[in-house]
């Protein structure tokens, strides 16, 4: 939020969260919860107030919690957990888009983003495992670039990208980071840098595909 106020291209930043609340003044907050649809179609219509929307981040996603850790075989699959991973991870950024693109402008760019992985990648997969995140996240940029499909048809320069942050240094990436220093791993705030830059220099050409924090094509 801090950067995105900070560059100074939007007229108005909105935040959505399970709190409903922002640190950062002159930003917009609105109580959201990304598996629950009739909170994202409230906090849309209050935003639609303020005329089209050009950007949209959609920075929510689970890689564990409580009963939830990435899978080392076939045989820990557990359909509740599944059921979670898919909610948050693919649902709840379609449910997004879904609310959320009407609002951007037919003429004009436009940015509709999703945080997504490298691990979502089913060429790139060559270790196994994971078998709840990776779906999902597979099914999310299959989901990114149905919708680049569609809204090119009436959006044409409308851009639809999933986003690979790299490994940030947060609370979903400390159990599996092991060192806290080496290629691909940021800080929060370099994280964010990378991310503004790379939907910066993004084109409608690259509408539906999945960069990586240096911009580079992350393979479906």
């Amino acid at each position: 939020m801090r950067a995105l106020v900070a560059e100074g291209r939007h007229d108005t930043v909105h935040a959505l969260s399970r709190t409903g609340r922002t640190p950062v003044a002159g930003v917009g907050a609105h109580q959201v919860d990304i598996i629950d649809e009739a909170s994202i179609a409230r906090a849309a219509a209050a935003i639609a107030a303020d005329g089209p929307v050009d950007l949209v981040f959609v920075a929510s996603g689970i890689l564990h919690e409580r009963d939830i850790a990435p899978e080392k075989s076939f045989k820990a699959l557990d359909p509740v957990a599944l059921a979670r991973l898919f909610a948050v991870n693919t649902t709840g950024p379609a449910l997004v888009a879904k609310h959320f693109v009407p609002l951007m402008p037919r003429r004009g760019r436009s940015i509709f983003a999703a945080l997504s992985a490298r691990v979502g990648s089913i060429e790139d997969n060559r270790l196994g495992g994971w078998y709840g995140y990776r779906a999902s996240k597979a099914a999310l940029n299959q989901l990114l670039r149905t919708l680049a499909i569609e809204v090119a048809r009436t959006k044409p320069e409308a851009i639809i990208l999933g986003l690979h942050p790299g490994t940030v240094r947060t609370e979903l990436s400390r159990p599996f980071r092991g060192g806290e220093a080496g290629a691909g791993v940021f800080t929060p705030d370099e994280s964010v840098d990378h991310l503004l830059g790379v939907m910066a220099s993004a084109t409608p050409q690259q509408s539906g595909r999945v960069l990586a924090w240096d911009g580079s094509t992350i393979p479906a």
